[in-house]
Order: C-alpha cells, then sequence, then structure tokens
C-alpha cells in the first residue's frame, strides 16, 4: 500500500500511525494482551485465596453473572465451564468465611446469592436427559468433571446448607456430569503425577485437573517466567499454598502469578504468554492488508528464532503446534525474511494437517494458515527443489478445506465461536494459494454467505454484530469478493456499510481518542456486544491482534474507497 497525502487519505494516515504503535507496544507486553477470563479467576479464588486481589476477583464474578445464574457467552454449552467455575470458586470463598463476613466489601450473602443461582441454572443443564450442544474447547472433557468433583466436594460439606441465601438445602444432592464426560483421564493423570512421571505437554495448560496430586510434583518445572502451561490455574495448583520466599522455583511462580493479578488489578486471563502468537498474527494481519508497518530487526530475529525444529507455541509453558508455527512462518515471509516451511511437515496426516501430534479434533483455520505458510513462501522464493512437495500438500489442504464448507457457504472451526472467522482465514487461503479443482466456487459460496448474513445495521456477527466479526467478514469482501465482476459493486457496497459499523462503534461510548484504535478496543473489553470470541479453557479476546485485525478492515476500505459507489 502507498500511502498518497491528498485529502481522502487522511483518514489512512491516523490508521498507520494506530497500526505502528501496535507493533511499537509488541515489545513493550512481550507476554501480549488478553481479556480476563471467567474460568481461569475462578480458579485462583479457588486454588489461591492468599494471592493478592482475591476480594477483586470475587467482585468480578459477581458482576459478571448474567441474569439467567450463568456466566460467559449466550449460549449454554459455551456458558458450562466459566458458569461451573465461578460457582465452585463462590461456593470455596464461602467455605473459608465461617465468620461470615467475608473479604472486603464482599458480602457473604452475595456470594451465597450468586452461588445459588449458578447451582440452580446447572441443575437444570445437567439433568438426567438433557443434552448440551458442547463447543470443541481445549480440554472441556477433562475440566467438566473436575469442576463438578469439586463442587460436589463442597456440597458435602453440610454447613453450606445452613449458609442464609444459598438455597441447596439438600446435602445428598449432586450434579452429573454432561453425558461423554466420565473423567476417566483424572485418575490417570493423577496417578502418574505422584509416581513422578511426566503427563503429556499439552495437560500443562490444564495441570488444575489433576486437583492436590498437581500440587509440587517433581514431574512439572515451572518455566523461566514462572509459567506452569502458559495458565494462572495451573500454576496456582502447582503451587498450592503461599511459597517460603526462599524456595526460588516456588516464588518463581507467585511473581509470575502476581504479574498477571497486576493486569487487570484481580482477574487474569485465561492463556500468558502468547507471545509468538500475538506478534506472528498481528503483523500477518497488518502485512496482508499492505499496511506499512516498520517491524524492528530485533523482532523479526526474535520470531525467527522461536522457531524450533518443531516450529514453536503459542508462547512460553505452551508446546509447538502448526497453527502458531505457520502464523510466524507466513509474518516472516510478508515481512521480506522467508524461512522455509519444511517443519510443518511433520504435522502432516493422510488428508489434512493437525494443530499438534495427538490432536483429538480437526482445525479448519490451522489447516487454512498452513496453506498460506507454503503458498507465501513459493510466492516469495520460487524455491524450485521444495516446490512439487509443497505443492501436493497445498493440493492436499484444498480438497479437505472445501470438503469441510458448510452447507451454507461458511466454515466453523475448534479454535474460536464465530464462523466469521474461520470462513475468513479458509476464503482468503483458498482464494491465494487454493489448487485443485473447486475451489474458486467453494470462495464464491463463502462469499455470497457472508453478502447474505450483513446485519440490518451493517454489521455482521454470530449473536450479535461485533467490530471482530465485522472485520473479518469486511477482509472477504475486499479480498475475494471485489475480484469477481459479478459481485465486485454489491461487495464493496456490504463492506462500505460494514465500515461505517465499526467506525460507529469504535466512537460510541468510547473516552479514548477516536483515531487510537488499539486503547478503544481495550477499553470495549467489558462490553457485552463484543464478546470474548476465541477458543481457550474458557473464550477470550486477544485484545491486540483483534486492534490488528480491525485496523487492517479500515486500511483495506480506504485503500478501495468503496464509498465512492453508494
Amino acid at each position: 500500500m502507498t500511502l498518497d497525502a491528498t485529502p481522502d487519505r487522511a483518514g489512512l494516515v491516523d490508521i498507520i500511525v494506530s497500526a505502528q504503535k501496535i507493533v511499537d507496544d509488541l515489545t513493550e507486553r512481550p507476554w501480549g494482551s488478553s481479556s480476563p477470563s471467567v474460568y481461569e479467576t475462578g480458579r485462583l479464588v479457588s486454588l489461591a485465596p492468599w494471592l493478592t486481589g482475591h476480594g477483586e476477583r470475587l467482585r468480578f464474578l459477581l458482576s459478571g453473572q448474567r441474569p439467567d445464574g450463568g456466566w460467559g457467552l449466550p449460549d449454554d454449552g459455551y456458558a458450562l465451564v466459566p458458569t461451573l467455575s465461578a460457582t465452585e470458586a463462590l461456593l470455596s470463598a464461602l467455605g473459608a468465611e465461617p465468620s461470615r463476613t467475608g473479604p472486603p466489601g464482599v458480602p457473604v450473602a452475595d456470594m451465597a446469592r450468586a452461588a445459588g443461582r449458578g447451582l440452580g441454572l446447572l441443575s437444570k443443564w445437567l439433568a438426567p436427559g438433557r443434552v448440551l450442544d458442547l463447543p470443541d474447547m481445549p480440554a472441556i472433557e477433562h475440566i467438566a468433571p473436575y469442576l463438578i468433583e469439586r463442587i460436589n466436594a463442597r456440597l458435602d460439606a453440610r454447613a453450606m446448607g445452613r449458609i442464609p441465601g444459598l438455597g441447596w438445602t439438600d446435602p445428598d444432592q449432586r450434579l452429573r456430569a454432561p453425558s461423554g464426560m466420565t473423567g476417566e483421564l483424572l485418575p490417570v493423570v493423577r496417578e502418574l503425577l505422584e509416581r513422578g512421571d511426566p503427563i503429556p505437554a499439552k495437560l500443562l495448560h490444564a495441570l488444575e485437573i489433576a486437583g492436590e496430586s498437581a500440587r509440587g510434583t517433581g514431574s512439572v518445572v515451572p518455566g523461566p517466567t514462572g509459567t506452569v502451561g502458559a495458565s494462572f490455574a495451573a500454576t496456582a495448583a502447582w503451587l498450592g499454598h503461599e511459597p517460603d520466599p526462599r524456595d526460588e522455583t516456588r516464588t518463581r511462580a507467585r511473581r509470575y502469578l502476581e504479574a498477571g493479578v497486576a493486569q487487570y488489578r484481580g482477574p487474569v486471563p485465561v492463556a500468558t504468554p502468547i507471545t509468538e502468537f500475538e506478534r506472528g498474527w498481528v503483523l500477518s494481519w497488518l502485512a496482508r492488508a499492505g499496511v506499512p508497518v516498520k517491524a524492528p530487526p530485533w523482532l523479526t530475529a526474535e520470531l525467527r528464532a522461536a522457531l524450533g525444529q518443531a516450529g514453536t507455541g503459542g508462547g512460553e509453558g505452551l508446546p509447538p503446534d502448526a497453527d502458531t508455527s505457520s502464523g510466524v512462518l507466513y509474518a516472516l515471509s510478508l515481512l521480506g525474511s522467508p524461512c522455509a516451511p519444511d517443519l510443518l511437515l511433520q504435522y502432516e496426516l493422510d488428508t489434512h494437517f493437525c494443530t499438534w501430534q495427538g490432536e483429538n479434533g480437526r482445525s479448519v483455520t490451522t489447516n487454512a494458515h498452513v496453506l498460506e505458510a507454503f503458498g507465501h513462501f513459493l510466492e516469495t522464493t520460487g524455491d524450485g527443489a521444495a516446490a512439487h512437495r509443497y505443492s501436493a500438500s497445498m493440493i492436499k489442504i484444498t480438497s479437505w478445506l472445501c470438503e469441510r464448507q458448510e452447507a451454507d457457504g461458511s466454515w466453523r472451526d475448534r479454535w474460536h465461536a464465530s464462523p466469521y472467522y474461520a470462513t475468513c482465514c479458509a476464503a482468503l487461503a483458498i482464494e491465494r494459494y487454493g489448487s485443485g479443482s473447486g475451489h474458486a466456487s467453494s470462495v464464491d459460496r463463502a462469499v455470497r454467505w457472508v453478502l447474505g448474513s450483513q446485519r440490518a445495521d451493517g454489521g455482521w456477527g454470530r449473536w450479535d454484530g461485533t467490530i471482530e466479526e465485522t472485520a473479518y467478514a469486511v477482509h472477504i469482501l475486499l479480498f475475494a469478493g471485489s475480484v469477481r465482476k459479478s459481485l465486485r459493486s454489491e461487495c464493496l457496497r456490504a463492506a462500505s456499510r460494514g465500515g461505517a459499523f465499526i467506525r460507529s462503534s469504535l466512537t460510541a461510548g468510547s473516552t479514548a481518542d477516536a483515531a487510537d484504535i488499539p486503547q478503544t478496543i481495550g477499553q470495549m473489553l467489558s462490553n457485552s456486544n463484543n464478546p470474548s470470541l476465541w477458543h481457550d479453557k474458557d473464550t477470550y479476546l486477544p485484545a491486540t491482534i483483534v486492534s490488528a485485525v480491525t485496523l487492517a478492515a479500515l486500511a483495506l476500505l480506504q485503500e478501495y474507497r468503496p464509498e465512492s459507489l453508494l
């Protein structure tokens, strides 16, 4: 993208300035930026009540309860895990307050009332014969039984029935695990840890499912920053109680918890650090849209260094995966520093690429990102020696992605609640690098689905129109739709309406400068109209990545100037 100094480019100047600020801030916040999590915060309430900010975490849980008694997104399946975590946390706090005074500013009556409402809703969701449509989220099949086990243990304490306002007077009543979630892995993990044997690296992110067996286990060692599995819950489970300051390793783990608590003065995100994950996708979204940002040489050097033989994970404590590795490879290639993507071949299966070895599922977006990493490297280098090998994998991925497309033209994925994210990733990858027959018609169907699902206010979204989902739709319409002669005008008009929705949403109710999009989106983390849609143990919003996606969409709108058609 070239910068034109004419008056109609004034908006683009603001976008570029904001985008450069995002890139510069990647060095200031190397752990990454993510929204506070009900699940993770609830685990700290229960596992580390001695940690700074205990009262603030309880207030966060109380303020986040929905009118129906649940927590999380407006969907029973998505709400199950955060509701289980918040309810168990409140029961834990009630059981630890024999004086019935509660932490300063947190009345016991409020905690009891909230816990009782949570229990009431959970008992309906988990009633015999009730089937919940549960999302494919990391470790949900282990976390749900673990939390139900803990809640039932809390209810075993008959004193709970004497807490006014709890509304749970039958000490023999129990919550039942959802169908198919028997928790059979829990005793296996606990036995391994008690013997001092290692567990699979991917389970470290959810070490809390091991209960007391996780505390101080010698087979788990916190990383240099003190994290276990890039998770505050997992680290608190390993730490157990307030550490002796003479124990350097345990003190390091405590410092990690305290650093997480400081970010939101009590509540904590679901995954930290997400260094490589954030850097790779921030730079990719901006560079693909042609936003002329400058990444300092040391930043690209650090990204290259992060790519080991198995690639890289999202950040310290997370195992290497094909998704983050593809994002880093794609970003480096876009920035003119390509690395051969051969390391991705170890994730190749018969029909597609896995996110990591032993993955219990399949990811559309991981495969789309692998396709982009291969495709841009070949486009940039024209590497003859590996071209045939990469091309064969690209044909395989394209075919698999087309087969996974929904009947309505969209895609769904295990790493995001919104089909607009998955559709954006798949459609853009296939449009640019798809190989084999049928891929053009697949993109056409995706574009028509986006056009047909725009809301009356100009936005897009699964539940309501959101800035994030609208930005994905704009990317699809301008990258894939605008090149189709029969749809070009329709796509540009729809994209322009989407841009107006984004701009009005950014300015409505924000105290930040309208041009400071990163700060504005940060302020909107608590806005229910912009829900946390990314999948981890809980849903979350990676604010810096979403800021980059949004800025890239606005930059594309400036470049195409679709409002001239209105």
